[in-house]
């Protein structure tokens, strides 16, 4: 008995996704991995710039007051890493692994930045 044909809009088998060409799939990477690139340095700049803005002096007396933190904040503290995630699963599923791979990459370095940022806020 012959398989069945992919062809065949009767058969049981789901269809298979035809996988980007590997060129595509690095030259997708790479532009991601410029624009993330630039994404971490930036916020990084931004952690500094308002860590060094809000810090009190060394030797002050003044208690460190806490302040809220707006929900837009965390929105995007926390939301940055999980469209991240988003994105790395998406190319994974599909089959994009060079960029899968560099999107990962990116969630971690979000997840670390988003975890120094929360103890920034809190502190």
């Amino acid at each position: 008995m012959a398989s069945p044909s992919t062809d065949d809009p009767d058969s049981d088998a789901p269809p298979r996704r035809e996988r980007p060409s590997r060129l595509i799939d690095i030259a997708v990477g790479l532009l991601f991995l410029v624009a993330d690139a630039v994404i971490v340095v930036a916020a990084g700049l931004l952690f500094v710039m308002v860590g060094m803005g809000s810090a009190q002096p060394p030797h002050s007396v003044q208690p460190a007051r806490s302040r809220d933190v707006p929900v837009l904040a965390w929105l995007v503290v926390w939301g940055v890493p999980a469209v991240a995630a988003a994105s790395a699963v998406v190319h994974a599923r599909l089959r994009m692994p060079v960029t899968a791979v560099v999107q990962s990459l990116f969630t971690l370095a979000c997840t670390l930045l988003a975890v120094v940022w929360t103890r920034m806020l809190l502190s």
